[in-house]
């Protein structure tokens, strides 16, 4: 399962939290990232990521691109509802991509914890047939 991850800057480390606190599970799936919160992720779990170009410099663009090719099962988007910094990754056209491609996204670490378990049960293996992969 192809897991995208994003972030607003004062989201970062609570995802990078997020990802050291489940990184068994994260270690069983293929991450990509925009930039700077690949780097961090990768620089505190040592998980590998696939690291694009940080978000406000089209990485956001590149995983929304992914998407609508088929190649992201699941977003991870830690994002800051209330101060968002001007050029930070816009959510509406992935939130809007997500639900044209059907594709899980979590925009909290509440909705997160869900995909996680999710991913960690199996309940969300019928992704991974919707998108050919074995």
């Amino acid at each position: 399962m192809t897991i995208a991850l994003i972030a607003h800057d004062s989201r970062k480390e609570l995802l990078v939290q997020f990802c050291t606190a489940y990184v068994r599970i994260f270690s069983q799936n293929n991450l990509v990232a925009t930039g700077t919160t690949g780097k961090l992720v990768h620089d505190a779990t040592g998980l590998e990521v696939r690291c694009l170009y940080p978000g406000a410099k089209g990485g956001a663009e590149q995983i929304g691109s992914m998407i609508a090719c088929g190649e992201v099962d699941v977003l991870l988007f830690f994002r800051d509802p209330v101060s968002a910094k001007k050029g930070e990754p816009n959510e509406m056209d992935l939130l809007r991509l997500c639900d044209v491609h059907c594709i899980p996204m979590a925009t909290n670490i509440a909705t997160a914890e869900v995909i996680i378990h999710g991913i960690e049960n199996g309940d969300l293996a019928w992704l991974e047939l919707q998108h050919g992969q074995p």
